[in-house]
């Protein structure tokens, strides 16, 4: 009897340490599985935070910009041809319309 208890025994301790370490693995696995996940969310948040950034600099920055880049572009070119039109007039009189037109 006495040998029926400590077998018995035994055998209660082995299915609990067996039942403990799978139960921990179960755990763990849940874990990093809860982690990859948060980590994806994270990553998700910057992406659009990012993005979110990229779209304001675009709209408040860069293409104010550009349209002044094109305005200042068209002003030079704008000078340039007046400026062409000086160097091929004949007359080299210092109250020329053309210079005077020029330089206002």
């Amino acid at each position: 009897m006495m040998m029926a208890i400590d077998v018995s025994a035994i055998i209660l301790a082995v299915i609990g340490m067996v039942s403990g370490w799978v139960t921990f693995g179960l755990d763990r696995r849940k874990r990093k599985q809860e982690v990859k996940n948060l980590e994806a969310e994270t990553r998700q948040k910057y992406m659009d935070l990012a993005k979110m950034y990229v779209e304001e600099y675009t709209k408040n920055i860069a293409h104010p910009l550009e349209v002044r880049v094109n305005e200042l572009t068209n002003e030079v070119k704008e000078l340039k041809n007046e400026l062409e039109s000086v160097k091929k007039c004949a007359c080299y009189c210092v109250d020329c319309p053309k210079r005077i037109s020029v330089l206002e």
